[in-house]
């Protein structure tokens, strides 16, 4: 009898792609089934057969309907903490997570989901719906704790005893979100609102190191 050979590294990578191709569909499906008839009125079942998957596959992937529409949020959220990974390490905590915001919003060839056509409307959903908001909720803090973990590896701290790391994180990545609710408010959905994204981070930026300057100047004022 033949041994079976084991996988070889092009093997995993195509059914990486597989699978990835597969989940990128049930999300799309989910993102345009939404939008077309509104939350409530979408089920788990239409978006498998949108898909061309089955029920199974899709809670292979997702727990609901919810996390299957925001799993862009997710994926943006892993690759700006992949590029907090590559920052100088001399580089500021803070100016270290600003600057892997402003590379993530700048990757012309693969482009930010969040700046991507429809994404804008069903971000504006998402605080008029309590299920979207909970699992937005979600995916967002499970990006900040690994966000907080890379920080105090840079830091060399200990981010259970350490409150940097969690400080650093809370403020840069609270600025990202309000950045995000603001414009999500907005109401073109065109070519324009990467640009538009961009500028108003770097704005929501501005806005937190200057208070932060000023906060300390008051305060060795006083002493």
């Amino acid at each position: 009898m033949k041994a079976t050979e084991p996988p070889t590294a092009t093997t995993e990578d195509r059914r990486q792609r597989k699978a990835r191709k597969t989940r990128d569909a049930m999300a799309t499906a989910a993102v345009d089934l939404i939008l077309e008839r509104g939350l409530a009125a979408t089920t788990v079942e239409a978006i498998a057969e949108r898909a061309d998957v089955t029920r199974r596959t899709f809670s292979r992937y997702f727990a609901g309907k919810e996390d299957a529409a925001l799993d862009f949020v997710r994926g943006d959220g892993d690759r700006i903490n992949a590029l907090l990974r590559e920052r100088p390490a001399a580089e500021p905590p803070l100016l270290a997570y600003r600057r892997a915001v402003r590379d993530w919003l700048a990757d012309r060839e693969n482009p930010a989901w969040h700046v991507r056509p429809r994404m804008r409307r069903l971000l504006a959903l998402v605080d008029g719906e309590p299920a979207l908001f909970a699992a937005y909720e979600r995916i967002r803090v499970d990006a900040q704790e690994e966000s907080i973990r890379i920080i105090a590896e840079r830091l060399d701290t200990d981010d259970v005893r350490d409150v940097r790391p969690a400080v650093v994180v809370d403020a840069a990545a609270g600025v990202l979100t309000a950045a995000l609710r603001l414009w999500a408010r907005g109401a073109s959905d065109d070519d324009s609102c990467a640009a538009d994204l961009a500028a108003l981070v770097e704005q929501a930026y501005d806005a937190l190191t200057s208070e932060a300057a000023q906060a300390a100047a008051d305060r060795n004022s006083e002493e």
